[in-house]
């Protein structure tokens, strides 16, 4: 963990009587990650954003210059990035669009418009019909195979809400030229299959699989094409194992010969990851507040848990943590510890659910320590429960390039500028 997340919440501690319960993003650190990122980018090829993984406004602000655009799944996240930037490139996606969303992102100037369904096809050209204006589409392909890595999260390759069947594809072409003519124009492809992927030669493997079967529906169909939107899904792991191998995996996708021969016709391939970007540059601070022992288990209560970041009871993970060793104790009566031995570090919500880690070995853990949680910059306090129980939310706070420390009240003042 950098110096300078430590010294902040040190410094949030210092600063107030009451238990630190504090999110902090290292915005230095997510920019570092992205620069990365491109330096081993294939040429045409292209970076965007999901941010569905972490909406924060400071972190969409902090990505600005280097991605080339970013994802939406909802009219709540493009809103969230026009009021960053009225120009950059969005696409905007998810199953269930109502036509009012639809319209409002053809209002917004979204980039293209993934197409999940016949159906939605249809509105989208009726829209079109409407405002006399061409809407540019990419087709979202849910491919029926059985060769797709296994993760937590499929979303392709079988039965889903997600994308239309590859079977689909003839159809969706005929109605686009004999009833969308003029009205709406298929730009490409797009293929999100599943999420949170840690092996990049099986991630290549699956890139390869789109990119032939985009080959074979331009030649089937006499398609002329601008994009391959490839998705997201690189995984990052919490057990302290490899994750993804970026490096290896853009080496492989610069090797491809089914891309190199769409790059020679023009044809961009995006990526759109979410969680690789920012995960680990996100920290969750809680101060313990309590120490038990219940037969024989030892058990200390933080102020905060799951309420706040839910990401390891939504996925059954023990998360991974560091103990900040603090001098916080004003009383004259014993200070409550446990020193070497497993601890289940837990929340302070009325339900057993409520758990950030079980059995953790620990050399010593007191109360007025704080546990500070890795890897929490992706989906972990816009997927939690905020409000259940009536408890504070907790305070956000930024790390710049220059170590400045911003806080949420500063970086809301921002965000509305």
């Amino acid at each position: 963990m950098k110096s300078s997340v430590w010294n902040m919440i040190h410094e949030l501690q210092r600063d107030s009587e009451d238990p630190v319960c504090a999110y902090v993003y290292d915005l230095a650190g997510i920019q570092e990650q992205v620069r990365h990122m491109l330096h081993t980018l294939p040429r045409g090829t292209r970076l965007f954003y999901a941010i569905k993984a972490n909406p924060d406004s400071r972190i969409i602000e902090a990505l600005l210059p280097w991605v080339h655009g970013f994802e939406v799944a909802s009219i709540g996240e493009l809103l969230k990035v026009r009021s960053v930037s009225s120009e950059v490139p969005i696409l905007f996606g998810g199953p269930g669009k109502k036509e009012n969303e639809l319209k409002q992102a053809i209002e917004h100037q979204v980039s293209f418009i993934h197409v999940e369904s016949l159906l939605e096809l249809r509105r989208v050209i009726a829209i079109a019909t409407r405002r006399g204006e061409e809407v540019r589409i990419l087709l979202r392909i849910n491919l029926r195979s059985s060769t797709l890595p296994r993760t937590r999260i499929v979303m392709g390759g079988g039965p889903s809400p997600f994308g239309m069947d590859e079977e689909s594809v003839e159809e969706a072409v005929r109605v686009i030229r004999e009833e969308g003519a003029g009205l709406v124009r298929l730009c490409g492809f797009h293929f999100h299959s599943l999420s949170n992927n840690v092996d990049a030669r099986l991630h290549a493997e699956m890139i390869e699989m789109y990119l032939q079967k985009v080959e074979m529906w331009q030649q089937a169909y006499d398609l002329h094409l601008e994009v391959i939107n490839a998705g997201g899904g690189f995984g990052v792991t919490y057990d302290g194992s490899p994750g993804f191998d970026w490096s290896l995996f853009t080496s492989l996708i610069e090797r491809s010969e089914a891309r190199g021969r769409l790059a020679s016709r023009g044809i961009q391939l995006y990526f759109e990851p979410g969680r690789m970007l920012v995960a680990d540059h996100g920290y969750y601070a809680a101060e313990v507040t309590d120490i038990k022992t219940s037969h024989g288990q030892h058990f200390a209560v933080l102020r905060g848990g799951t309420h706040h970041n839910r990401l390891p009871a939504s996925w059954g993970h023990n998360h991974p943590f560091h103990i900040m060793s603090t001098d916080r104790w004003g009383h004259s009566f014993a200070r409550p510890e446990v020193r070497d031995n497993k601890v289940h570090v837990v929340g302070e919500l009325c339900t057993p659910k409520d758990r950030m880690h079980s059995d953790a070995e620990v050399e010593r853990l007191r109360v007025g320590d704080i546990v500070v949680f890795e890897k929490s910059g992706a989906y972990c306090w816009t997927i939690s429960h905020h409000d259940f129980l009536g408890h504070p939310h907790p305070a956000f706070h930024y790390l710049t390039e220059d170590n400045n420390h911003v806080n949420s009240d500063e970086a809301c003042q921002s965000a509305r500028r």
